[in-house]
């Protein structure tokens, strides 16, 4: 193997780039809404985009859908959003085709692997559990693993050395704006997702590569570091 080879590295993040997690988290927040009172704010289908962007944002949604614009509804509704999305995981969850043989070939040619999450880390590590792959990834930084979040850049570059992995020879795959706004953060390149909710519209974001298929995930990655 190439002196160097090992030290370069892939971090990903999770909802919406490895896994389709979109119906679990609508549902946990439909739950908070029907809890109030209320039926279903969010479309399993329609609010895919939303909920990639986190807990928060969709019960922001659904608030709004109701006529109520208060943080605090949001606040107060938050830690019952997460207990029963804790309790429902893997309901609908599932990786995106293609995840599973397109990160072991990057491990068996040497390149050194991470997750990069704002999910909270004993969530993700266990959905990465029921999901059968945690054992594929070298490092998993969640959004309580540091005082810091995405995007600042200070767990990405955890995700890379806990991987064993030389930030400056690596790369961030996501599928937000927080993702590319991270790898900014970080100097590295970024790798956006074309077949999420968002589609094709990620190329606004202006990343080094858009990936269509977890296919094409190595000739993409080789052609950012190598």
């Amino acid at each position: 193997m190439p002196k160097g080879v090992a030290m370069r590295t892939v971090i990903f993040d999770l909802d919406g780039t490895l896994a389709d997690t979109s119906g679990d988290m609508i549902a946990a927040a439909n739950a908070c809404f029907r809890g109030l009172g209320h039926g279903d704010m969010l479309d399993p289908g329609a609010d895919q985009a939303t909920a990639f962007r986190g807990g928060r944002a969709m019960l922001r949604l659904g608030f709004q859908r109701l006529g109520v614009l208060s943080q605090d509804a949001v606040e107060d509704q938050f830690p019952a959003m997460l207990a029963h999305y804790e309790a429902h995981l893997d309901v609908f969850s599932v990786l995106y085709p293609g995840v599973v043989s397109a990160v072991e070939g990057l491990a068996g040619v040497g390149y050194r692997v991470g997750i990069c999450t704002n999910k909270p880390q004993a969530m993700a590590e266990e959905l990465l559990r029921r999901l059968g792959v945690r054992d594929l990834f070298g490092s998993l930084i969640g959004a309580d693993t540091l005082p810091v979040r995405k995007p600042d850049p200070a767990p990405f570059v955890a995700a890379v050395e806990r991987a064993g992995g030389a930030v400056s020879a690596s790369l961030l795959v996501g599928d937000t704006v927080t993702d590319r706004e991270t790898a900014r953060a970080a100097g590295v390149p970024c790798v956006m997702v074309a077949f999420g909710p968002e589609g094709h519209g990620v190329a606004a974001l202006q990343p080094e590569a858009l990936l269509e298929d977890y296919a094409d995930l190595a000739a993409v990655v080789a052609g950012l570091i190598g």
